[in-house]
């Protein structure tokens, strides 16, 4: 019996060896005389479609419809250590042991900082990364999202194209429509939050919908294997909704990022204690993690992109709101300067004369994109008939514009007559309100408003209508706005989100000088419930626009 165990073992052993034999011969040497070895597994398949905010990388072939697949997102600041992690992830799947003496990798240890100088140069790339590992050799099949790092203090639009990202990624045919983890890696040194770290957390919690907070779980790098007292109070601080645990503790697992030795430096008995310590630490943590994602229930993407969409849309509807409400403003200022022309010539006007005037008036030009503005879009979504710019930075991803995050049912959810898409572009231009002084005639104004020579009465009554009608609309674009915020207060996990409070202040004067009292206090109980941490980071995030 004894013997029949023994060869069964050096059978699965032989096969084990085989099997990482065969991964090696498929894989390209990194370090081959490193200690383990390190090798990189080489994609089968490479699709990258540059019309789509994201890459693919697939690893083997999605054969088995039996076996469990499980999909996992990672966000993280830059630094963090992702990007080993991921690596961790794959050799802990593979069943690779530390005697085994490899180590096998799918993406750059460097990929973040060599996609920062990418992203740089570039007008169009992929911002996020989808890993499909579908070996015989691993238990499951898995896909990863991988997300570049947050906070890179270089370029925060960065921030903005994994948003976009994971918007194109959940309204395409991709077969990803449910996600079983997202894991937020943090150092377990952080102790203290920055305004930088607070923006990092927030960022990350604004793209998600509150639906998805119970799949939500915190991956800590670079542990020495205590308990990270200080950086669980950082996620408390930053009010971080995650997975919690039967003794309502935030759901964590702890990482170290050491398990191999460059090849150029010297091995010694610390450093493979060390080692062992780690890649011990590591897989521990690891075999808790997958334990966790194979018993918790997978999230559909539904609401994460409607939060997304919802945030896209009011970013756009402010920015669009301050461009009409000032075009709404020099009108009136146009229609009152016409008015004090009539009042100072009353006389001709009584006596049915002509007279001329000068008065500054509002016109629409179409203008080139500044190259320099933004990264990755040199293009904004207008409104032809309108004349407005609908979505600036547009989705430079959207094949069809009917495809624009900004459409609804077909039809612009910001331009003023909700115009269908085939009555927008997208080019490298956006529309600019300027103002010139024009002169004009009594003549030319009695035309214009279709009135009897010297019927001031009924001419000063169409001009107060016409100045209503302004008022009316900035009423709704003001109103329009607010309810985007009300709809993201009932859907996402992060309600008082930097993104939304950027917006506030301009909102909350919009709406008393539109006599809604009530709806400014809902924005300020919005701005207060934030807190000092936050408005701390939104001072960090206007320091970085500034410098654009």
């Amino acid at each position: 019996m004894a013997d029949c165990t023994e060869r069964q073992n050096m059978t699965s052993l032989e096969q084990k060896l085989h099997n990482i034999a065969e991964i090696i011969s498929q894989s390209s040497s990194i370090n081959g005389s490193g200690i383990p070895a390190r090798y990189r597994l080489n994609p089968r398949t490479d699709l990258h479609d540059k019309s789509e905010p994201y890459r693919q990388k697939t690893f083997g072939e999605r054969n088995d419809n039996n076996k469990p697949h499980k999909t996992i997102l990672l966000v993280g600041e830059t630094g963090t250590g992702k990007t080993t992690l991921i690596n961790t992830m794959i050799n802990y799947m593979l069943g690779v042991k530390r005697e085994d003496k490899v180590w096998f990798e799918i993406t750059d240890e460097h990929q973040s900082e060599q996609m920062s100088d990418m992203l740089s140069v570039q007008s169009q790339t992929s911002s996020i990364t989808i890993y499909g590992f579908y070996l015989p050799e691993s238990p499951i099949d898995l896909t990863i999202i991988d997300t570049p790092g947050y906070g890179d203090t270089r370029d925060i639009d960065n921030d903005k194209e994994i948003s976009i990202g994971l918007l194109s990624l959940s309204r395409s045919d991709n077969s990803i429509h449910e996600i079983d983890a997202v894991c937020l890696v943090i150092k377990s040194s952080v102790n203290r939050l920055s305004d930088r770290q607070v923006y990092i957390f927030d960022a990350v919690q604004s793209l998600f919908g509150k639906d998805i907070a119970e799949n939500i779980v915190l991956l800590f790098t670079h542990s020495d294997g205590m308990r990270p007292k200080n950086a669980l109070t950082a996620v408390k601080v930053a009010k971080i909704k995650c997975a919690i645990n039967d003794k309502n503790q935030p759901v964590f697992f702890l990482f170290n990022n050491c398990q191999s030795v460059p090849a150029d430096e010297e091995y010694n008995e610390d450093d493979e204690k060390t080692q062992e310590q780690s890649w011990d630490r590591s897989f521990k943590g690891m075999a808790n993690f997958f334990k966790f994602v194979e018993n918790i229930k997978p999230k559909t993407l539904l609401m994460t992109r409607d939060v997304l969409q919802q945030r896209n849309q009011l970013e756009a509807k402010i920015f669009n709101l301050r461009s009409r409400v000032q075009e709404v403003e020099q009108k009136q200022n146009e229609l009152k300067q016409t008015k004090e022309a009539l009042e100072k010539n009353k006389e001709y006007v009584k006596d049915k004369k002509n007279f001329e005037y000068e008065v500054k008036v509002q016109y629409k030009d179409r203008v080139d994109i500044d190259p320099k503005r933004w990264r990755l879009t040199k293009k904004a979504t207008c409104c032809t008939v309108c004349e407005e710019n609908c979505h600036y930075p547009g989705c430079w991803w959207a094949k069809d514009l009917s495809w624009c995050s900004m459409m609804k049912d077909d039809h612009c959810t910001v331009c003023t007559n909700k115009c269908h898409y085939s009555k927008h572009v997208k080019e490298a231009k956006i529309y600019e309100s300027k103002t010139k002084t024009e002169k004009r005639t009594y003549e030319d104004l009695k035309k214009k408003y279709n009135v009897k020579i010297g019927d001031s009465v009924s001419m000063a009554t169409k001009m107060e209508e016409k100045l209503q009608k302004l008022e009316t609309e900035k009423v709704k674009l003001v109103i329009e706005a607010f309810h985007c915020v009300e709809t993201l207060e009932l859907i996402a996990l992060n309600t008082d989100s930097l993104f939304t409070l950027q917006h506030i202040d301009v909102l909350i004067e919009k709406l008393k000088e539109i006599n809604e009292p009530e709806k400014a206090k809902t924005m300020e109980n919005i701005k207060k419930r934030a807190g000092e941490e936050k408005h701390g980071a939104l001072g960090y995030i206007k320091c970085l626009i500034s410098k654009k």
